[in-house]
C-alpha cells in the first residue's frame, strides 16, 4: 500500500485551531457503521488516485479565523487534494479547495436547528454536493451547487453524484443502498473479506482442476507444455 507524508509535516502547530472539538465520532453503533461504510468504499473507489483526499470526522475550518467556527463533515471527499495525514483540514493550507461532497448521518443528537446550520455551512464556503441520511427512516436527501446556492434535489433515487460516480438506490424498504460506478454495492469490511476469500477459494479450485488436468494428460504421454494450438485440417 502507498505509504503518504503528512500533509502538515513541517508546519508549525497553530493553537488557535485545534484539532478536535471534543465531540464524539458518532452517536451509536448504527451512525458510526454508515460513516464507516462510506468512507472505507470511497477510499476504495479512489484509491489509485493520489489526489483524492477522503476524510471521516474531521475537523474542516474554512478560512483562518476564530470568529468562524469550524465543522467535522461525518464523511468528506476534496478532489485535487494528495492523500495524507491531517489533524484537521485547514482550507488555507490546502490551496484554498473547499471539500467538494460531504456525507451526514442522522443521529439522536442532530436537531434540525444544527442540521440547518449544518446546510448554511455548506453553502457558504463551497460544497458542492450534501446528501443527509437517516438510518433511522431510510430517507435521503441531497443538495447540489448551482450558482452561489445548494439547491435541493427532490428526486434522490437512482441519482448519481456528479463528483463520485457512485448511484443512490432507495428502493429498499431497510436501508438505503449504494453502488460504485462499476455496478458493486458498496461493501462492508467483512462483506468484502467474503468476498476475497471466495475468490481466492475460486482460484484455488481453478488451479486444482488446471493440475489435474495437466497430470492426466502426462499420464497418457501428452506434454500439457506443449499442446498443439491449432487443430490439424
Amino acid at each position: 500500500m502507498t505509504s503518504y507524508p503528512p500533509i502538515d509535516s513541517g508546519l508549525e502547530v497553530d493553537r488557535r485551531f485545534p484539532d478536535s472539538d471534543g465531540q464524539p465520532m458518532a452517536d451509536n453503533t448504527e451512525q458510526f457503521q454508515w460513516i464507516v461504510l462510506i468512507k472505507e468504499n470511497l477510499e476504495v473507489l479512489f484509491a489509485d488516485d493520489p489526489n483524492v483526499f477522503v476524510a471521516g470526522d474531521l475537523l474542516w475550518y474554512p478560512v483562518p479565523s476564530q470568529l468562524v467556527s469550524p465543522t467535522a463533515p461525518d464523511v468528506m471527499v476534496s478532489f485535487g487534494r494528495p492523500k495524507g495525514r491531517r489533524g484537521s483540514y485547514k482550507q488555507w493550507q490546502e490551496d484554498d479547495i473547499a471539500p467538494q461532497v460531504v456525507f451526514e448521518i442522522l443521529s439522536p443528537s442532530n436537531t434540525k436547528a444544527k442540521m440547518d446550520l449544518k446546510l448554511e455551512f455548506y453553502e457558504t464556503y463551497g460544497v458542492e454536493e450534501y446528501y443527509l441520511y437517516d438510518p433511522e427512516t431510510f430517507r435521503l436527501e441531497g443538495w447540489l451547487r448551482q450558482g452561489e446556492h445548494l439547491n435541493k434535489l427532490w428526486q434522490m433515487n437512482d441519482w448519481v453524484s456528479p463528483r463520485l460516480g457512485i448511484r443512490f438506490d432507495t428502493t429498499s424498504q431497510r436501508e438505503l443502498v449504494l453502488y460504485r460506478p462499476d455496478g458493486q454495492r458498496f461493501l462492508t469490511t467483512i462483506e468484502r473479506e467474503r468476498q476475497m476469500t471466495q475468490e481466492r477459494q475460486r482460484a484455488e479450485q481453478e488451479r486444482q482442476k488446471a493440475e489435474q488436468l495437466a497430470n492426466y494428460l502426462r499420464s497418457i504421454g501428452v506434454d500439457p507444455d506443449n499442446l498443439p494450438t491449432e487443430r490439424p485440417e
